[in-house]
C-alpha cells in the first residue's frame, strides 16, 4: 500500500514538473511578443474560451453577453501584446493580453464601491409637530402647526434629493472610471480541454494553431501536425488524424483542395467573412445595427436558388438561416 503510494506521488511529481518546463517553454515563445486580433474581446478577465478539440470551438453567444456587461477591451486589427501565458493544471491554458482582463483580485481590492445616500428620517420637530396638530385648540392654530411641518418635511425631503443626486454623481464618475480601467486592462484567450491537455497542445506551435482563427503571433507560422519539424518531435507528439491546423475554420481553398464540399455545404459557424464571401460570392445585403453595447453585421446572399442570412460579430460568423429565396 506504502509503495503504491509513493509511486502515485512520484507520477504526480514527475507530471506538475512537466507542466511547469511546457509553461517554462511557452512563455519564452510568447510573453512579450505581439499579435493582431481577428475578434472583439471582451474587458473581462473571463476573456474568451476556446475549446480546440470541440466542432464549434466558441460559444459566440456567451461571449456577445460577455461584451453587453463588461464592454468591448480590443478589436479586430489591434496589435497587443502577450503579457502572460500560464498552464493551469492539466485543463486549460491562459493567454493574457494587454493585461489579462479586469476582474482579477487586485483589481477588486483597488476599485471603490458604490456610494449610497445617507437620506435623514423624520425629525423629532416634525414628531413633535405632528403631536401637537393632534391636540391643537382650534383650526387656526392647526393650520399653523401643519404649514410648519409641510415646511419641516419639505426641507428634509429636498436635503435628501441633493444627497442622491450626489450620490448617483459619484456613482456616475465611478462607473465611468471602470469602463476606462476595463478598456484599458486588456482580455485574454482560455485555451481549454475537456479531458485534460494533449502533449501538441503545450507547444508553441499548437498554441499557435489553436488561436489561428482569432489572432496572428508575429513570427509564429501554424504547422500542421502532418509537417514535421527539424528534430521530427511534432508528429510524434501529434495525436493521430488531428491536425495542429484542425482547429482554424477551413477556407473555400483548403476544402476544394481537400476535397471537402464547398458553397452552402460548407457553411458552419466561426468562418470569417471572407471565408463565407469564397464560398458563397458577395453579399446581396449588407448592414449593421446596435445589440447593447455590441455591433452585429447582418448581411445576406443567394446562392442554389436559396437564401442565406447571415450574421457576424467581430468579422466571425456567429448564425445563419438558409431559407427559399
Amino acid at each position: 500500500m506504502r509503495t503504491h503510494t509513493w509511486t502515485l506521488l512520484a507520477l504526480a511529481l514527475v507530471s506538475r514538473g512537466a507542466l511547469a518546463q511546457n509553461e517554462a517553454a511557452l512563455r519564452a515563445a510568447f510573453e512579450g511578443k505581439s499579435l493582431t486580433l481577428k475578434v472583439d474581446m471582451p474587458a473581462t478577465s473571463q476573456g474568451i474560451d476556446v475549446f480546440p478539440q470541440e466542432s464549434m470551438p466558441v460559444n459566440w453567444r456567451e461571449m456577445a453577453e460577455r461584451m453587453k456587461e463588461h464592454g468591448t477591451a480590443l478589436k479586430p486589427g489591434q496589435q497587443v501584446m502577450i503579457t502572460k501565458v500560464v498552464v493551469k493544471k492539466d485543463s486549460h491554458i491562459e493567454f493574457q493580453l494587454g493585461g489579462g482582463g479586469y476582474g482579477t483580485f487586485g483589481d477588486y481590492m483597488g476599485s471603490s464601491s458604490s456610494v449610497s445616500a445617507v437620506e435623514e428620517s423624520e425629525s423629532r420637530e416634525e414628531r413633535e409637530l405632528r403631536e401637537q396638530i393632534k391636540q391643537a385648540p382650534g383650526p387656526t392654530r392647526r393650520k399653523q402647526l401643519e404649514k410648519e411641518l409641510a415646511n419641516k418635511r419639505g426641507e428634509r425631503e429636498r436635503e435628501n434629493s441633493r444627497a442622491r443626486a450626489e450620490a448617483a454623481q459619484a456613482n456616475e464618475a465611478r462607473e465611468a472610471n471602470l469602463r476606462v480601467k476595463r478598456a484599458e486592462s486588456g482580455s485574454r484567450f482560455n485555451l481549454r480541454y475537456k479531458q485534460g491537455i494533449p502533449p501538441f497542445a503545450l507547444t508553441p506551435e499548437g498554441v499557435a494553431a489553436a488561436l489561428a482563427p482569432y489572432a496572428d503571433i508575429a513570427g509564429m507560422p501554424v504547422v500542421a501536425a502532418g509537417e514535421t519539424s527539424g528534430a521530427g518531435a511534432r508528429n510524434a507528439a501529434s495525436p493521430p488524424g488531428n491536425a495542429l491546423a484542425s482547429t482554424a475554420p477551413p477556407s473555400a481553398s483548403s476544402s476544394a483542395a481537400s476535397g471537402t464540399s464547398g458553397g452552402l455545404a460548407g457553411m458552419k459557424k466561426g468562418l470569417s467573412v471572407r471565408e463565407v464571401e469564397t464560398l458563397l460570392g458577395p453579399a446581396a445585403t449588407a448592414n449593421e445595427v446596435q445589440e447593447g453595447t455590441l455591433t452585429v453585421m447582418k448581411r445576406t446572399y443567394t446562392m442554389e436558388g436559396k437564401k442565406v442570412s447571415a450574421s457576424f460579430v467581430g468579422g466571425v460568423l456567429i448564425d445563419f438561416v438558409i431559407t427559399p429565396q
